[in-house]
C-alpha cells in the first residue's frame, strides 16, 4: 500500500488496467462488437459534465485530463495516460451521466464500450468486477490526495509535487517534454498562471530544474522530494 504522501499525485497508478484480461473469450467478442475505437484531436472534448454516458470509455493511446468545470476556470482532478478508463462513475443503476470532463491533452485514441454491455459483463463476471471495484477505490484515493495537496500545501510544495508526478507517473523519466501549458499546470496546482511561472523561475534558479523550452529536467532530485514532502 502506499503512503498518503506518495497519494498527493496527479494521475492514479502508472500500471495499466489489466480488468479486460479477466474476461471469457465470449466476454471479449461481446465487448468487441459493442465498442467503436475514437480518435480525439488535441484539446478535442472526450466527455463532457452532466451529459448522457451512453459508453465507458478506454483511453488507448494519448494523455487526457479529468477535470471539473466552473463559471471561469477549471480543477483538473486528474491526468491519464493510455489503458485508463473514464465514465466509470456513471456505471452504477440509475445514474445516466458523466459527473466530470476529459479533453485530451495530445492526440489520443479511445475505445468506446456500451454501458448496457459494460454493466452486462460486470453482473457475469466478478472477478472482472472486483477488478474494476478496485480501479474505483484507487480513483477515490488518488482525488483524497489531490485535495489534501490542494488544502495543506504551500505554491513550493504543490508544485514540486506536480513535477514529480509528471516525471515518474506520467512521462516515466527525469527529462521529459512538458507538453501542458502553463495555464494547464496552473489548473493542476490550484495556482494562477502568475504563481506558476513565478514557481517555475524559482525552481530553476535554486537549481532543482533545468529548463529549455518545453524541455524540463529534475536536476536535484531528492530537494524536490523533500519540498513535495514537507509542503
Amino acid at each position: 500500500m502506499e503512503n498518503f504522501s506518495a497519494l498527493n499525485s496527479c494521475t492514479v497508478s502508472n500500471a495499466k488496467c489489466i480488468c479486460f484480461d479477466m474476461l471469457t473469450p465470449e466476454e471479449i467478442v461481446l465487448i468487441n462488437k459493442n465498442s467503436i475505437d475514437v480518435r480525439y484531436k488535441k484539446g478535442e472534448v472526450i466527455c463532457k459534465h452532466g451529459t448522457f454516458a451512453p459508453h465507458v470509455i478506454i483511453l488507448n493511446d494519448g494523455l487526457a485530463k479529468v477535470y471539473l468545470e466552473g463559471l471561469n476556470d477549471s480543477l483538473i482532478l486528474k491526468i491519464i495516460t493510455s489503458g485508463n478508463i473514464i465514465g466509470l462513475s456513471s456505471i452504477f443503476e440509475g445514474n445516466n451521466v458523466f459527473h466530470y470532463s476529459a479533453m485530451a491533452y495530445i492526440e489520443s485514441t479511445a475505445s468506446l464500450i456500451d454501458i448496457n454491455i459494460f454493466r452486462q459483463v460486470l453482473k457475469q463476471n466478478v472477478v472482472f468486477a472486483n477488478s474494476i471495484i478496485n480501479i474505483l477505490c484507487e480513483n477515490s484515493l488518488q482525488t483524497y490526495g489531490r485535495f489534501f495537496c490542494l488544502t495543506h500545501k504551500q505554491l513550493y510544495g504543490r508544485m514540486a509535487d506536480i513535477i514529480l508526478c509528471l516525471s515518474e507517473r506520467i512521462f516515466k523519466n527525469r527529462d521529459f517534454e512538458m507538453n501542458l501549458s502553463r495555464k494547464e499546470l496552473a489548473e493542476l496546482t490550484g495556482m494562477s498562471t502568475e504563481s506558476v511561472i513565478r514557481m517555475l523561475k524559482k525552481f530553476k534558479d535554486d537549481g532543482i530544474i533545468k529548463m529549455t523550452g518545453k524541455s524540463v529536467i529534475i536536476a536535484n532530485y531528492d530537494l524536490l522530494r523533500k519540498i513535495s514532502e514537507y509542503g
